[in-house]
Order: structure tokens, then C-alpha cells, then sequence
């Protein structure tokens, strides 16, 4: 269930064309090796996680928080 380091650098070069932001970046949890903590310029803001329970269909969910003072400073 572990994210290889290839799968990292498909999975960072496939959301940095989709969001067309180049600062995007993924990094190993040291904790967790099933899930890579994606950043954008450095700062954390979500995780991805790996999903391979049926070998033949793995897929990746990506979650990201978004607390209430973080829309308050984008008003």
C-alpha cells in the first residue's frame, strides 16, 4: 500500500497541470506510508492517500482542510 517514488512524481506532475501551478509539491510522511503530504510554496495544505483494495482499480483521494479563519483572511 506504500506510495512509491514514482507514483509521488506522476501524482505531483499530474496536480501541477491540472491546477497550472508549478508550486506544487509532494513530500514522504514519516509516519504514514500509504499517504504523501502535498504543499503549495512550501506550506502543508492536504494529504493524499493511496486506495489499492482492488488491485486492478488503485486510485488516490486527496484531502485538504479548509479551516473558517482561513476564509475570513480571504474576504
Amino acid at each position: 500500500m506504500d506510495i512509491s517514488n514514482k507514483e509521488m512524481t506522476k501524482l505531483q506532475q499530474y496536480l501541477q497541470g491540472k491546477f497550472s501551478n508549478k508550486n506544487i509539491s509532494l513530500r514522504e510522511r514519516s509516519q504514514a506510508r500509504d499517504s504523501v503530504e502535498v504543499l503549495l510554496n512550501g506550506e502543508f495544505i492536504g494529504v493524499i492517500y493511496k486506495d489499492d483494495e482492488d488491485a486492478e482499480d488503485v486510485s488516490y483521494d486527496f484531502n485538504m482542510a479548509i479551516l473558517n479563519i482561513d476564509l475570513e483572511s480571504a474576504a
